[in-house]
């Protein structure tokens, strides 16, 4: 990739893998590795959390009745519920949104989590690319987004990069007519949920996404949802099936909203940073090999960028770690790799054998 390339718009055509995603690197032979490719809070669900989805077991029989989780999930953004959408993870509100809307130009900004494109090209859309350049700290500049898109999807803090942008650079892009959905996934990862978009009326058109998963361990249950004007959420919801979220998943819904667990989050998020301070310096000492971090980083994740990276991402399987290729987000190519953040003494152990996996004959 030219990182001297300009930020620029093109056509979503070239032949990226939109359908891999980490999960794939810790599947099968990947098992018994250690998993620094998926994006999941490790040691997670916490014990009180699984217990509470547990109980939730003895009530299956009856049909899925979304209303306490939703009024919980409103009352923790402080929306009326009619804000309030229920997803089966982050990933279904991507396909409601390609499938619901009637959109003539949505535009994508890349690198970030690829489920957006390929959900909208499966609907049918012809999606254009905004392509940030490293040169440029992967930093958004909203002149870059083509006035006449009626759709906007980024991400915040984003998938791959780990960049988090200014609330009131994102904010910025809202114009009438167009729709612009913030992925805010991994926002409860960051301290204070500085730059969050998710309770705002103010900014027409926006459309924040939110997933419970991350921080709570839940891609095994599927639960997220989407924050939007009542007509938005209106029209994705007839596009839902009957009872599109479990039982399970709505108990954990309103426990992972509820001041307790918003307490617990926070303290994981302190805990992030600190870790991924750890990790930062500790990857500054492959300088020499030519390792470069994106920072700064403020995600539950780095991206790093080295020479050879895929064949330090196979040594690095070799020494038992599974991390993340690069390759698979538009405006990315082989020389970059995405790390998940985890406690001091597993990076640690990461390094080490990154040591060994940078210094072996190509």
């Amino acid at each position: 990739m030219d990182t001297h390339t300009p930020m620029r718009a093109e056509p979503g055509t070239r032949g990226h893998d939109l359908r891999h995603h980490g999960d794939a690197e810790v599947r099968d032979d990947g098992s018994a590795l250690v998993d620094l490719a998926v994006n999941v809070r490790a040691d997670t669900p916490p014990v009180w959390l699984r217990e509470h989805v547990a109980a939730s077991l003895g009530s299956l029989a009856a049909y899925p009745d979304g209303r306490a989780a939703r009024a919980a999930v409103a009352e923790r953004h402080g929306l009326p519920v009619e804000r309030v959408l229920l997803t089966a993870g982050a990933a279904e509100a991507f396909v409601l949104l390609a499938r619901a809307l009637k959109v003539r130009r949505p535009v994508v900004v890349h690198p970030q989590f690829t489920e957006p494109e390929a959900a909208l090209r499966d609907a049918g859309h012809t999606v254009d690319r905004v392509l940030l350049r490293a040169a440029d700290g992967f930093r958004l500049d909203p002149a870059a987004v083509p006035e006449d898109a009626d759709l906007v999807v980024v991400g915040n803090p984003t998938n791959p990069t780990s960049v988090l942008h200014p609330a009131d650079v994102l904010a910025g892009l809202a114009r009438p007519g167009r729709t612009l959905v913030v992925d805010e996934a991994f926002m409860d990862a960051v301290p204070g949920e500085r730059e969050a978009l998710a309770g705002r009326t103010d900014v027409p058109g926006l459309v924040v996404l939110r997933s419970l998963t991350k921080t709570w361990g839940l891609a095994g249950l599927r639960i997220g949802y989407v924050l939007a004007a009542p007509e938005t959420v209106t029209e994705l919801e007839r596009a839902q099936p009957l009872w599109p979220v479990s039982t399970p998943a709505l108990a954990a819904a309103e426990a992972c909203v509820a001041p307790r667990a918003l307490a617990e989050a926070a303290h994981a998020a302190h805990r992030v940073a600190a870790d991924r301070a750890h990790l930062v310096a500790g990857l500054g000492e492959f300088a020499g090999a030519g390792l470069r971090v994106v920072g700064p980083a403020e995600g539950p994740f780095v991206l790093v960028r080295l020479p050879h990276a895929a064949a330090v991402r196979h040594r690095l399987r070799g020494l038992g770690f599974a991390v993340r290729r690069g390759d698979t987000f538009p405006g990315l190519d082989e020389e970059w790799l995405r790390l998940a953040v985890r406690d001091r003494a597993t990076s640690d152990r990461l390094l080490r054998a990154l040591a060994r996996a940078t210094t072996e004959p190509a």
